[in-house]
């Protein structure tokens, strides 16, 4: 018998695409993995907020991702995204890429991430994501947080990233594994 499949869906920034180095980089590697299926979710006919969050509850809903093995990632504009998809449908776990997390401009700027596991990578010299409410928010929700010196798109971490990700998602399908 054959264990039930992990759907990982992939959110990028609002900038980017489903096709970016980090994007890639991390379904690459989630695909490592047996019975996980890797989604990266196509954004870019909105930037609106509200509507990418839609975006991911009906790709969530399309393949029939059980919450329970479902692991959402995103970057930035995505990571909010996952973060408020968590907030409101628990999974298993959300991987959070220079979150758009204490931004005014975004309706629940502060989600309360419900997300069995969770993992928060900031760039210390973020220029469009400011480090401090994130670490604030991740103090409040008692979140891990790595913080590198990096950038917004941490493109100078793209190895470290990639290389926590395999840990994150070992943790994760390890814990679908003793269920």
């Amino acid at each position: 018998m054959t264990d039930p499949t992990t759907h990982i869906f992939l959110s990028h920034g609002l900038e980017s695409g489903p096709g970016s180095t980090k994007i890639q980089a991390m379904k690459a590697e989630a695909e490592r993995f047996e019975n996980v299926r890797a989604h990266a979710i196509d954004h870019r006919s909105t930037k609106d907020p509200a509507t990418r969050l839609a975006q991911m509850r009906e790709a969530m809903a399309s393949v029939g991702a059980a919450p329970e093995r479902t692991v959402l990632a995103g970057s930035s504009m995505g990571g909010w995204v996952c973060a408020q998809t968590s907030s409101e449908t628990p999974v298993l776990g959300c991987f959070l890429l220079a979150a758009a997390l204490a931004m005014a401009r975004y309706p629940q700027s502060s989600p309360v991430i419900r997300a069995r596991y969770c993992q928060i990578i900031h760039g210390w010299d973020d220029d469009v994501v400011p480090v401090g409410p994130v670490l604030d928010l991740a103090c409040r929700q008692r979140l891990p947080i790595l913080t590198l010196p990096d950038g917004h798109r941490l493109e100078n971490s793209l190895n470290r990233v990639v290389s926590e990700f395999r840990l994150f998602l070992e943790t994760c399908l390890l814990d679908t594994k003793n269920r």
